[in-house]
């Protein structure tokens, strides 16, 4: 086997808090030894997220076995998952806030053709739905619970609750014209054709476009993590996967 130098596309920031973590968990499991330490399970963890190696490389390069491999990221993502934010710390942070941004993401897997509630029409390949918040500066503060491609981004929101908690705590949010319908506090683009609309609603839209662009920024930085532009995993874990991805970012960006 030939052995190369590497390098990780993380902050020391995110690196040394799950390491602190895995430390942490060892300690309250009783877990007396392990063949890798607390600081190489967090490099074996990080790997596959930033430079999409697969589980056979990674137990090779780390000299365990593929199921020990397996078995040491599903439990550092489970680990940091049960970290992120839940919609209730959003909306408290949100609190202080002047407004907040809503939108959806589709991260895309792969499904096959039979596949229908993974498929999205719009984008024309399978994935699923993401909803993020995002304050007025551009940066993260939830991410949801990943549903399948077929379900609205509405229908979404309403599933997860997220859009009654931002109307009773009476936080104004700024969506898309997806959203049209939400209710609450949402706040949509004005409705109609652009050559119909009056100068007024243009330029309503206009500002509302120009605040919402950040949301392509804070998006692409989520995707940054090579593992959300294509998953190859069962769907049941890819909530955890993007709770445990949200929680890095919001550890590296403290």
């Amino acid at each position: 086997m030939l052995v190369y130098p590497s390098g990780v596309d993380v902050s020391c920031s995110a690196l040394r808090f799950l390491t602190q973590q895995l430390r942490r968990h060892r300690r309250t499991i009783g877990s007396r030894w392990r063949r890798l330490s607390a600081g190489r399970q967090t490099l074996l963890t990080l790997g596959p997220s930033s430079g999409g190696n697969t589980y056979t490389q990674l137990a090779a390069g780390f000299g365990v076995g593929t199921t020990t491999a397996y078995r040491h990221v599903t439990e550092a993502a489970e680990l940091l998952a049960a970290l992120a934010p839940s919609p209730a710390d959003a909306v408290q942070t949100a609190s202080v806030k002047a407004y907040l941004i809503l939108d959806g993401t589709l991260l895309p897997i792969d499904r096959i053709a039979a596949d229908r509630p993974f498929y999205s029409g719009k984008h024309k390949k399978h994935g699923m739905n993401v909803q993020v918040i995002l304050d007025p500066f551009g940066r993260l503060l939830w991410a949801s619970p990943a549903l399948p491609c077929a379900v609205h981004d509405v229908h979404a929101d309403r599933e997860h609750g997220i859009v009654d908690a931002l109307a009773e705590a009476g936080i104004k949010c700024l969506a898309d014209k997806g959203y049209r319908g939400a209710g609450g506090t949402v706040r949509i683009p004005r409705w109609g054709r652009w050559e119909t609309l009056s100068t007024g609603r243009k330029a309503v839209n206009r500002s509302h476009a120009k605040i919402r662009a950040l949301v392509e920024q804070a998006v692409a930085t989520l995707k940054s993590w090579r593992l959300l532009r294509k998953l190859r995993c069962s769907t049941t874990r890819i909530t955890s996967l993007v709770q445990a991805v949200l929680t890095l970012h919001l550890t590296s960006s403290e």
